[in-house]
């Protein structure tokens, strides 16, 4: 017998044109719209009653299933008590809480995290941080930011600049200006039947030694990859080719940014991706799972070596002038610590 919920009545709007959806195609949507009322475990409900399989786990980003009580019940709770604090110049404890969880939980010496909103900001937070860290430690010539085709790092001007999705990139004109990208990892001749880690390909991290010798390593202030690839198909790095990718980087003096919106949490077994391949970037993204998608949240995990840098000069002096108004929002700290 199913004894799995339903949802209530829910009235749909005769009138849908005012709502633009994102990356939907809008016109065709409104003629024969998919509408969901609620969500279960491993099931949304549709507004007439249907169950459908999650079978991407919302956006890649419901962890651990839908309805979690302790999620619901700790953002209610929250809400009561306190449903908004400024996150400059004031704190709240959970924020610091679910930071030093964050912390325990990443590769040593990936020792501190700063809040944003979603993986789009995560990104555009991380290469914010590499540019000012090389100003800081006197390489301000360091201005180069290096992705990879086919990469998809959110849809902030930063992101989407250092992505190497073309159909997310042509209609927005030159975007950022002085990036570049590394190939691809996937070579279809070569790895068309890989299970796993394919063991072609680890020599395509030595990549960025071509943009080295067309830029200047001294240009370069970071390269942003996914250590699995997602949003262009699920595609596994070659076996090596990440370490290689961070040795390369480390002889250049060029920080290594993961993009773990996606592998983070669990998804490849591992509470990051880092640590499934035993590499330790300079800075680790992550987003997603961390509220199992109950409310919006991001940020970005940074090595001791580039926080403390910023850690100089007056002490009443703003340290990195960058936030959000819901950074650190104290919804989504209780969410991300039920989650946890």
């Amino acid at each position: 017998l199913d004894k799995s919920p339903r949802p209530a009545t829910v009235n749909v709007p005769n009138d849908l044109a005012a709502h633009w959806m994102p990356f939907t195609a809008n016109r065709a949507f409104k003629k024969n719209p998919r509408m969901l009322a609620g969500a279960k475990d491993m099931h949304y409900l549709t507004v007439d009653g249907r169950k459908i399989i999650d079978g991407a786990a919302g956006m890649w980003c419901c962890n651990a299933g839908h309805g979690r009580p302790q999620i619901a019940e700790a953002i209610g709770k929250m809400s009561a008590t306190l449903d908004y604090a400024p996150p400059f110049q004031f704190g709240i404890p959970q924020a610091f809480e679910l930071a030093t969880r964050i912390a325990d939980l990443a590769p040593d010496g990936l020792d501190h995290v700063f809040f944003c909103n979603s993986g789009s900001e995560a990104a555009d937070t991380a290469l914010k941080i590499a540019l000012a860290y090389h100003q800081t430690n006197g390489q301000g010539g360091r201005v180069r930011l290096i992705g990879r085709e086919r990469g998809y790092h959110g849809v902030g001007f930063g992101g989407t600049s250092v992505g190497g999705i073309v159909g997310n990139r042509k209609i927005y004109g030159s975007l950022l200006t002085g990036v570049d990208h590394i190939s691809h990892t996937y070579d279809r001749e070569k790895q068309a039947f890989s299970k796993g880690e394919p063991e072609y390909g680890a020599h395509l991290a030595d990549d960025v030694e071509r943009l080295v010798n067309l830029h200047g390593a001294n240009t370069i202030a970071a390269v942003i990859v996914e250590p699995m690839a997602g949003s262009t198909g699920v595609l596994p790095a070659p076996k090596g080719y990440l370490k290689r990718l961070r040795e390369v980087t480390q002889k250049h003096g060029i920080l290594l940014i993961f993009d773990e919106v996606i592998t983070g949490y669990g998804r490849l077994g591992f509470a990051f991706a880092a640590e499934r391949y035993g590499v330790l970037p300079d800075m680790l993204t992550f987003a997603k799972g961390i509220t199992n998608g109950a409310a919006p949240m991001g940020g970005v995990l940074v090595r001791d070596t580039i926080h403390d840098a910023f850690m100089n000069g007056p002490e009443h002096v703003v340290e990195l002038t960058h936030g959000y108004t819901y950074s650190a929002h104290p919804l989504a700290c209780a969410a991300g610590l039920a989650t946890l």
